[in-house]
């Protein structure tokens, strides 16, 4: 089925990548240590994991030394097994913010606290890695949406019948659009939970907002208007060859109406064999 090695910068998007990968179907080893590499190719080939799609997740926390790892790539390929080395980079400077921002210290700055003599340290690491790599994602300039929308159109392609993708992103006006929807929905005709004290504090996550939005006639109609119009234009979007959908529904903060809707609007496309992915981009401001 085929095999994904990924790697690159701490601090770069590893983790989210992996995430991303697992819900397109990849089975996920993080942290794999290097010498069970070799040992391992024996064991993969004889069982049943080689017949998933499969992703390692690797990096200087499992070691100095990544010969083990050459050699069980070059032995996947030679066993006519499709194995891909994908590097995750990230520019040194939005490296340091993140872990300034998060408060933490890189992997290799647990002695000395220096992070970015780590980052140093590391890229010389990962250079050979990074120099066999076969796809390389730079998040120097990349918010987890536009992440999570490159990992689907690189490597979502696969078994799912509709032959599309369709990414839903909650938002308020307030902040923004989205930079990348192919639709835009303004839900801000409907009554605001925000103005009600009891859910003023919660968000279209919680059972009582979700109620509250939810069960208005108004909002029950403007579902099925909206995916009705869906159900017509995605099989006009796939003949034309459209990988991805993006659409975006927004209120005017990004917090109750907006996030109720779009999780409703995912889980019918879902129940209707489509492969969708939301994410509700201002629920936390």
């Amino acid at each position: 089925m085929g095999i994904l090695i990924l790697t690159g910068m701490s601090g770069g998007g590893k983790t989210q990548a992996a995430k991303f990968l697992e819900d397109i179907g990849y089975f996920c080893i993080d942290n794999m240590p290097l010498k069970l590499f070799s040992k391992f190719g024996e064991l993969y080939r004889q069982s049943e994991i080689a017949q998933k799609k499969t992703a390692f997740v690797t990096d200087v926390r499992s070691g100095e030394d990544f010969s083990d790892l050459y050699q069980f790539i070059d032995e996947t390929k030679e066993s006519g097994e499709s194995v891909k080395v994908v590097f995750v980079d990230c520019n040194d400077n939005v490296i340091l913010n993140r872990y300034k921002e998060n408060k933490r210290l890189h992997p290799l700055a647990q002695k000395k606290g220096n992070n970015a003599a780590a980052i140093e340290s590391e890229r010389k690491r990962l250079a050979g890695l990074k120099a066999i790599s076969d796809i390389i994602i730079d998040t120097s300039e990349y918010s987890v949406w536009e992440l999570k929308k490159n990992i689907v159109k690189l490597f979502g392609s696969g078994d799912d019948s509709s032959g599309i993708k369709i990414n839903i992103v909650s938002f308020g006006f307030k902040h923004g659009l989205p930079k990348t929807c192919d639709l835009v929905f303004d839900v801000r005709f409907l009554k605001n939970p925000y103005y009600v004290d009891e859910l003023k504090h919660l968000t279209g996550n919680d059972e009582p907002v979700k109620d509250y939005v939810l069960s208005s006639e108004l909002c029950a109609e403007f579902i099925k208007k909206l995916w009705d119009m869906l159900s017509f234009l995605l099989p006009h979007y796939r003949n034309e060859g459209k990988e991805i959908l993006e659409i975006g529904i927004g209120c005017t903060g990004g917090k109750h109406r907006s996030v109720a809707i779009a999780n409703e609007i995912a889980r019918i496309i879902k129940e209707n064999g489509y492969s969708v992915f939301n994410e509700n981009r201002d629920i936390l401001k």
